[in-house]
This record gives C-alpha cells, sequence and structure tokens, in this order.
C-alpha cells in the first residue's frame, strides 16, 4: 500500500481531500457536488445501450459499483439515494424511461427490487472499498461480486412478490444479465486500482 492510499480510505478522497481550518465545511461541499455529479453520471450509464447476447447491455450497475468503490459507503449509499430520488419525482433517469413509465409508477413496478439493492450494493462496495478492497485486481473483483448479489437479492424477490414464484423468476431476472454482469465487474475491478497506482505516481 502506497502513502497515498494509506492517508485515504477512498479514491475520491485521495482525489479530493478536505484539510485545513475549513475541512468540515470543505467536506460537506464536496460530498454535496460528488453526490450530484455521481448521480448524473448513473443517469448517463442508465441510457447507455451496447448491444448483446441476450439481452442489450446497460451499463447501470457498472455505475453503480464504481461509485460505492470510489466514494465509499455513506457517500456512495447517498448518492443512489439521490438518483432514486430524481427518479421518483419523475426524472427519467432510469434505464427505459420515459418509455415504460416514470416516477413512483416505474419505481413499483418489476425494477423496484433492483433499485433497492442499489443502494445495499452501493454500500456494501463503499464499505470494503475503506478497508482496502478496491487497491488490488483480486479483490476489487470480490467486492464487485459482493454488490453484485447484494443487488439481486432484493430484485429477485421482488420479482417473486409481484408475479409468483411458480413464474421463472431466475430466467427473468438474473440468468440473461450473468455474462454482462461479469463484463461490467471485470471493467470496474481492473479500473479502480489502475486509477489508484496513477494517481499515487502523480502525487
Amino acid at each position: 500500500m502506497t502513502a497515498l492510499q494509506a492517508r485515504h480510505a477512498t479514491l475520491a478522497a485521495a482525489l479530493w481531500p478536505s484539510q485545513g481550518r475549513l475541512a468540515e465545511m470543505n467536506g460537506l461541499l464536496r460530498a454535496s457536488l460528488l453526490a450530484v455529479a455521481g448521480s448524473l453520471f448513473l443517469w448517463l450509464c442508465a441510457k447507455i445501450q451496447v448491444p448483446f447476447y441476450p439481452v442489450p447491455l446497460t451499463m447501470t450497475t457498472f455505475g453503480i459499483l464504481a461509485i460505492g468503490m470510489a466514494f465509499g459507503w455513506r457517500l456512495g449509499a447517498a448518492t443512489v439515494l439521490l438518483y432514486l430520488a430524481e427518479g421518483a419525482m419523475g426524472l427519467p433517469v432510469f434505464a427505459g424511461t420515459p418509455e415504460k413509465g416514470i416516477g413512483l409508477a416505474y419505481m413499483a413496478g418489476p425494477t423496484g427490487g433492483y433499485l433497492l439493492g442499489y443502494v445495499l450494493a452501493a454500500a456494501a462496495c463503499g464499505w470494503l472499498a475503506e478497508r482496502g478492497w478496491d487497491r488490488n485486481v483480486a479483490t476489487a473483483a470480490l467486492a464487485m461480486l459482493v454488490g453484485n448479489v447484494v443487488l439481486y437479492v432484493p430484485g429477485l424477490l421482488w420479482l417473486g412478490v409481484l408475479f409468483g414464484w411458480d413464474k421463472p423468476i431466475l430466467e427473468w431476472g438474473l440468468i440473461p444479465f450473468i455474462t454482462g454482469d461479469l463484463l461490467k465487474l471485470a471493467l470496474v475491478a481492473l479500473s479502480l486500482p489502475l486509477a489508484w497506482k496513477l494517481l499515487s505516481r502523480l502525487r
């Protein structure tokens, strides 16, 4: 672990440290700006759709996991909650909006459990990142896997509640997305340790 990594729990804190007599005020400003920027990043990720098999690949989970790891569990979860609040207010921030509906009606639909999972996944990945799991590829990948599991559990449970457990819930809500999620997992797991190394060299 480099001296930079030892001083800062998260990548965001290393990129934008709060120092000096106004550290608390600067920290609040930093957190607010990062949360807004992160919510806009998630909005962008939700609108990116890559042709893929068996279903098109969206980048929302990539954004959720990356923000959780980079921001830490508190700010990561708060950023996702802000993103969900924007969606609840009717902004078309989610994948498939406004075509499939907006606001609370959309959030109570089949994707509702996954939206809750976004918050839990960001918090879980952020908690692990604060303990150094984003410093190398192996532990970063494991943290991403944990985040994916935490994300899918409420998503699948909500699908079962809505449609009944006699339906092929796993075939609807998990199996088609596994390959794409593994690719996104690998992308985040490779990117974060590289970002730490580049930042350490620059500093």
